[in-house]
């Protein structure tokens, strides 16, 4: 009878290895870390007047995403919590972002809850741009 061996032989690890995976381990927090940062200073930043708020925060959560596996499963849990809320956030992180577009959307989402409804100029605005452009192509 020959014996069989269940167990597999032990994976040598160089010193190489281990230090790569060092230097990866702390590349990972000092991105998360930068990425933290980055998120607060866009959330700080937010009241002030023009869009900075946004990008930064944006750029900020793209970092901590790509760097931290519990980040990615609350955030996947709150986009299923509340898919509106995150829609543009999802598409302002895609690799090609619609930021023009969505921030267009957000425009007309804020005009809606703060505009009332005889004020609004937005959607007037884009219609009569629409118009233009259809005529300039029609000439």
């Amino acid at each position: 009878m020959t014996a069989i061996a269940l167990a597999m032989p032990r994976a040598r690890r160089t010193a190489d290895d281990l230090a790569r995976e060092l230097v990866a381990r702390f590349l990972r927090v000092i991105l998360l870390s930068l990425g933290v940062l980055l998120v607060i200073g866009g959330i700080v930043i937010a009241p002030l007047p023009g869009p900075m708020g946004l990008p930064l925060t944006v750029v900020g959560l793209m970092l901590v995403l790509r760097n931290s596996f519990k980040a990615r499963k609350q955030f996947v849990r709150f986009q299923h919590a509340h898919p509106k809320l995150i829609f543009p956030l999802r598409r302002l992180l895609r690799r090609e972002p619609e930021v023009v577009l969505v921030a267009w959307q957000q425009a007309l989402r804020i005009e809606r809850l703060v505009v009332p409804r005889r004020f609004r100029v937005a959607i007037r605005w884009r219609k009569s741009l629409k118009r233009r452009a259809a005529r300039r192509n029609g000439q």
